[in-house]
């Protein structure tokens, strides 16, 4: 079968960090062109990743010309997943779009229709659906292990590690702070979990509470308090219109012990579960409560053949999947659109102090 062919919109540290390698490490594709504004790190990737022949571009449209690309990942700053995914799919590519999806809704919606308009695959990476952990309690969530799950939290919580490099802190650039960052990574799991993309309301509070100040004992470094202009913490009070509950912490900077990201507390009619201590799944058998805690360091289920059990290269084959037709997409773009309909409203309600109701 002919290999696909890719183009890298954005080549930091997410790029190069996760994206290029896991996609290397598919066997699956050559990386034919690389995008990025300072023209050094186009050419530095496409030295470590690119095939023979890679090109490089300072203007990604430039890049979306070339007809020979079959797939696009755009790996830029939040405020331009809207504008390089919509286009990247009416020039006829798929897409994988690093999280979160986008700043707003509207932004989400317009990427939804691209992707239907053009018949192309999208993808959002939120890469924590392929842990060992997620996709066992995926597996018991389909089954009816824990029957009707009505109340859930979703976890993204950090004491003192504050993102100091790139544009993490720019309100402008990103659109928020820990709650678009990894509070989306702990929202989406959570929901795909419950399989409930319903939400019928949202309360929500954002706080700016630490952000200013100094000698902060941050993990990556003092954070500069002129340039953190995005919230330190927000929590969000979701109600879907199923009656269930959903609680979402997220924060880079909370005095508090209880620290945990992409984690998902769920509690059903049969059955509960969380991922607080290692996944942990509880409930009652004859008459007796008992507590399953599954041992992840064995090899477990082969969701893709041979491959690699990292959750960033099983993203990979699952959008490659996709993209072949041989196989139904994971992160689907409609699921993360509700994440980004939930954050939105947060950050929403947390400006007018009023619920926001979803129609």
């Amino acid at each position: 079968m002919d290999r696909l062919r890719a183009g890298i919109i954005g080549c930091g540290g997410i790029a190069e960090s996760k994206e290029m390698p896991a996609i290397k490490a598919t066997g699956l594709v050559d990386m034919v062109a690389f995008c990025d504004t300072a023209s050094e790190r186009a050419e530095r990737a496409a030295q470590e990743f690119g095939a023979k022949g890679a090109k490089t571009y300072t203007d990604y449209r430039a890049l979306l010309e070339e007809k020979n690309i079959d797939l696009v990942y755009v790996c830029t700053p939040n405020c331009f997943h809207r504008e390089m995914t919509v286009a990247a799919l009416n020039a006829g590519k798929h897409v994988m779009c690093e999280k979160p999806m986008a700043m707003n809704t509207a932004e989400a919606q317009e990427m939804v229709a691209a992707a239907k308009a053009n018949n192309k695959v999208l993808t959002i990476a939120y890469q924590n659906r392929f842990r060992p952990d997620s996709l066992y309690l995926k597996e018991e969530c389909k089954k009816g292990v824990l029957g009707e799950i009505y109340f859930a939290k979703a976890r993204a919580i950090r004491r003192r590690a504050v993102p100091t490099w790139g544009v993490f802190l720019d309100e402008a650039m990103q659109g928020g702070g820990p709650l678009i960052d990894i509070g989306t990574h702990a929202l989406d799991l959570t929901l795909w979990m419950m399989d409930n993309y319903q939400p019928k309301y949202v309360v929500g509070t954002v706080y700016h509470k630490l952000n200013k100040q100094r000698n902060t004992g941050n993990a990556w470094g003092d954070w500069d308090p002129e340039k953190f202009t995005v919230e330190d913490s927000a929590f969000g009070f979701v109600v879907m219109e199923n009656g269930a509950t959903v609680i979402l912490e997220s924060s880079w900077a909370l005095n508090s012990l209880e620290t945990l990201e992409a984690a998902t507390l769920l509690c059903g009619t049969e059955a509960g579960a969380d991922m607080f201590d290692g996944l942990r799944i509880n409930g009652v058998k004859n008459g007796r409560p008992y507590v399953l805690k599954p041992d992840f360091s064995t090899g477990g289920v082969d969701f893709y053949a041979g491959a690699s059990t990292k959750p960033e290269v099983l993203e990979q084959l699952s959008f490659l999947q996709a993209v072949r037709g041989q196989g139904e997409l994971v992160v689907k773009p409609e699921e993360a659109l509700v994440v980004t309909q939930i954050l939105e409203a947060i950050y929403e309600s947390a400006k007018t102090g009023q619920p926001v109701y979803f129609s």
